[in-house]
């Protein structure tokens, strides 16, 4: 309740209308369960990952969307540089295009994370007050938008939609593409399309530039740590890349930013490697995940692949 007063005061709401809202909140242990990283030392794999992501469910499901919104997604790329594959692969990423936006009471699981986030985890103090901060936008944004905050649902993370949008990314990014007074993530692939084209030119999409080249290397120079050591934050110049032994070829070698080493993990198997640019890590601002953008490409390339007859 007094999280519920901090609150109304900051936003300047009705005070008894928070803690009402607040007060019907429910703890649930699975969204606890379900927040908590995997044990140390589980493996990654990529492979099982892409294997998620990339079927003929999402594929097929992806072309009618294209097919639908054809119009939509060319003007979104028009007017932001993002590519309509890469908008495609999101939605299918995340919701199959709207078939599982997520069955959780979004209030529900905002307060347990808020209030209850596993005091266990690495970073439970960060957590807790990004989830805090999270409600606090919910619940401003379902007031101001004349919405029952109990009557929305989503992610076991609180993220809403079909473009699974957490409550701050909603109030900075979503925009109203389709010109009918509001902003609905739910039911309006037009809204979804031109708002997560948005989220992407916010994050400095670069209209044009591939995500990723082909890498390989020179056994001889290669200094793997010093590749790894940013992680995904592209960092190298093409000529300083290849001194620390990797081998580009074709248009990487003309590449005019940074390149950063992405290294995908196939479990007891080697490593896949790409040269991530500035756009492949403007797609892990969307979930800081490089498993997560390189599904996200390659379900829009699969879809765009089979679009063409």
């Amino acid at each position: 309740m007094q999280a519920a007063d901090d609150i109304a005061a900051r936003r300047d709401l009705n005070r008894e209308w928070v803690r009402q809202a607040i007060g019907q909140s429910h703890y649930l242990p699975q969204v606890a369960k379900f927040i908590q990283p995997p044990p140390a030392g589980t493996p990654k794999n990529w492979r099982l990952y892409r294997s998620r992501y990339i079927d003929p469910v999402r594929i097929k499901a992806g072309v009618k969307f294209w097919q639908d919104n054809r119009a939509t997604l060319a003007r979104a790329e028009f007017e932001t540089g993002v590519p309509a594959e890469i908008i495609v692969g999101i939605v299918g990423v995340e919701t199959i295009y709207g078939q599982q936006m997520g069955t959780f009471r979004v209030l529900d699981a905002l307060a347990t994370l808020a209030f209850d986030f596993p005091a266990g985890h690495p970073r439970a103090t960060e957590r807790r007050a990004f989830f805090k901060a999270e409600l606090e936008q919910f619940l401003s944004l379902s007031n101001r938008t004349n919405v029952d905050p109990l009557a929305l649902r989503g992610s076991f993370a609180g993220a809403m939609g079909m473009s699974q949008f957490m409550p701050s990314s909603w109030v900075k990014y979503a925009v109203d593409f389709d010109g009918d007074g509001k902003i609905d993530l739910f039911n309006s692939p037009a809204d979804v399309i031109g708002s997560v084209a948005h989220y992407f030119k916010a994050f400095n999409w670069q209209p044009g530039l591939p995500t990723h080249y082909p890498v390989r290397f020179e056994a001889s120079k290669l200094d793997l740590d010093a590749l790894l050591a940013p992680d995904i934050l592209p960092s190298f110049s093409v000529a300083r890349f290849i001194s620390k032994g990797a081998v580009l070829e074709g248009a990487a070698l003309q590449h005019p930013g940074p390149l950063a080493l992405i290294e995908l993990q196939n479990g007891d198997a080697p490593p896949s490697y790409v040269a991530g640019t500035s756009n492949f890590y403007a797609i892990t601002r969307y979930n800081w995940s490089s498993y997560y953008a390189m599904a996200v490409i390659e379900l829009g390339q699969e879809v765009a692949r089979a679009m063409t007859p």
